[in-house]
């Protein structure tokens, strides 16, 4: 295998990580955000007040991307394997 096929196998399986994650932590970070402001706004510094709706957002946000991502890792995979005998 050629370093610059070890880099974009690399560089590639980053993308596709990222791209995975994305949905769950923006949904949390989303309902933080918002949960920490009406904190501030309200005065309340209780820490987990906001544990449970995140909780509860990313893992509506994961159920409904579930499709998706498999779709994803199953796309990466199959070029993954049928890349296998080039790389050689």
């Amino acid at each position: 295998m050629e370093p610059q096929q070890a880099i974009d196998l690399g560089r590639e399986a980053l993308l596709v990580t990222s791209l995975i994650s994305a949905p769950v932590l923006l949904a949390g970070m989303g309902i933080g955000l918002t949960i920490g402001l009406v904190q501030a706004l309200t005065q309340i510094q209780e820490q987990t007040v906001a544990f449970v709706p995140k909780l509860v957002a990313m893992a509506v946000a994961l159920a409904l991307t579930l499709p998706w991502t498999l779709s994803q890792l199953v796309s990466y995979t199959r070029e993954l394997f049928e890349n296998i005998p080039n790389s050689l």
